[in-house]
């Protein structure tokens, strides 16, 4: 029997989080939520701002106790799931194992980015087929490797100490950074470029767009307000590094990021050898699914923009971040600026079967998360969150360790079945022409 009510409850949600996008560009929403139909995780990792319309509700059957007046307000990722982490080359030019992709991020609850990743652990081992003995255990072993990291940052002086790199990990992580290890920088520039009299010039295909002269102007003048916002300390000597090359319009993005106007930019690089040509991606930034649940006034007036707030967060979350990393404005909207790096290599779960090689990659997991929460990076200046995160999450689950690893594994438990179901009603709402844009 179909669940009107909660379908209802599905269109509600989705229209009221991505109706401008979807009239912007219907043709990229029908590209994303037909990914969404694949499969119950898939549909998970396109509806955050489902998730928080859940979890926020005070009087609905997830809300959770947890956490004291402190741990409710710290940065959280907001969007965590098995399918966020991955490698990346940081500002010290080491390769490091971590949390990526920060375009949700915001302050919130220390559990909600728990209760997200949980959630997504279950539905992968469902997916996988594992008995839910085993799927259980593995939530488990990723909340007490959360905690116990958390008491590693109580017991360090400094924040920064613990990372994941090629000398303390192994199995499915170790052949991740290995992979990054391996790649080139000229490899990515030949994919995406060409020489053009002996300069680099983006490569023509289907998800770039040539810039007409007035748009240019535009894109230019926003990338050099973006200039201003790289910290002094991480600007290149070098003044041609960041001289422009070319730039293009670019589509073609995963699936949290349809609708989203972009651009990629080409700049001189690291030298005038053309395998150092460096690409920035200058992506609109989108407005994090859990701020429309939750009372902002308090943090409002903190952000000039979307982009600006995108950037503030990864800085609070991330340990050693992009150099490269800044915002700027693009007709009145906010705009995320990365490099466009070679070196990040997503985890593979595709090969990861068997529950005890799941749980060794788990256990890492745990401890990455609690060093997005506990450590930040040196040029993070923001004052919003301005105590020590491991002592509030710890004050918040004193005495109550087992109690919280196992409402979070009960939680993960159910609220996967919530969304196999929910996965089901959305399909049939999306051939139906129900979710703002047709099926065809």
């Amino acid at each position: 029997m179909v669940d009107k009510k909660r379908t209802d409850r599905i269109v509600d949600v989705l229209g009221e989080a991505f109706a401008p996008l979807m009239e912007a560009d219907p043709a990229a929403f029908r590209s994303k939520y037909r990914k969404m139909a694949s499969d119950p995780h898939s549909f998970y990792r396109g509806t955050a701002c489902l998730f928080y319309a859940d979890v926020t509700d005070e009087k609905g059957e997830w809300a959770e106790d947890f956490c004291d007046d402190r741990a409710r307000r710290i940065w959280v990722h907001a969007d965590l799931h098995v399918e966020n982490f991955g490698t990346y080359l940081n500002s010290d030019g080491v390769l490091v194992f971590d949390v990526n992709d920060f375009d949700e991020a915001y302050l919130g609850r220390f559990t909600w980015d728990l209760q997200r990743f949980a959630a997504s652990l279950a539905l992968v081992g469902w997916q996988k087929a594992l008995p839910e003995e085993d799927v259980r255990r593995l939530i488990g072993s990723y909340v007490r490797a959360y905690l116990a990291q958390v008491d590693e940052y109580r017991r360090s002086a400094e924040d920064d100490d613990f990372a994941l790199h090629l000398d303390n990990t192994e199995g499915p992580v170790h052949a991740a950074l290995v992979s990054a290890r391996g790649r080139r920088r000229a490899d990515l520039l030949d994919a995406s470029t060409v020489l053009d009299q002996d300069v680099r010039v983006f490569r023509e295909d289907s998800s770039v767009r040539r810039l007409g002269k007035r748009e240019r102007q535009q894109v230019v003048r926003a990338f050099e307000g973006y200039l201003e916002t790289i910290p002094e300390d991480k600007r290149f000597d070098r003044e041609l590094f960041y001289e422009l090359r070319d730039v293009v319009g670019k589509s073609g993005f995963g699936i949290g990021s349809a609708g989203l106007p972009a651009y990629n930019v080409l700049v001189e690089g690291y030298s005038q050898a053309l395998d150092n040509d460096v690409v920035l991606s200058m992506k609109q930034a989108n407005v994090p699914a859990v701020s429309r649940f939750v009372d902002t006034t308090a943090v409002e007036d903190y952000f000039q923009h979307e982009g600006h707030r995108t950037v503030v967060s990864q800085r609070a979350l991330q340990v050693h971040t992009d150099p490269l990393l800044g915002h700027t404005e693009l007709g009145g909207v906010g705009y995320v600026v990365s490099e466009v790096s070679p070196y990040e290599v997503d985890l593979d779960w595709s090969g990861l079967t068997e529950p005890d090689e799941i749980a060794a990659v788990v256990g890492l997991l745990g401890r990455a998360t609690a060093k997005i929460h506990c450590a930040s990076d040196e040029d993070s200046e923001q004052d919003l969150v301005d105590f020590q995160v491991e002592e509030a999450v710890a004050a918040s689950v004193e005495g109550r360790r087992r109690e919280l690893t196992s409402w979070l594994t009960d939680f993960a438990m159910r609220y996967a079945v919530r969304v196999r179901d929910d996965h089901a009603l959305f399909v049939d709402a999306f051939r139906e022409g129900r979710i703002g844009v047709s099926a065809t």
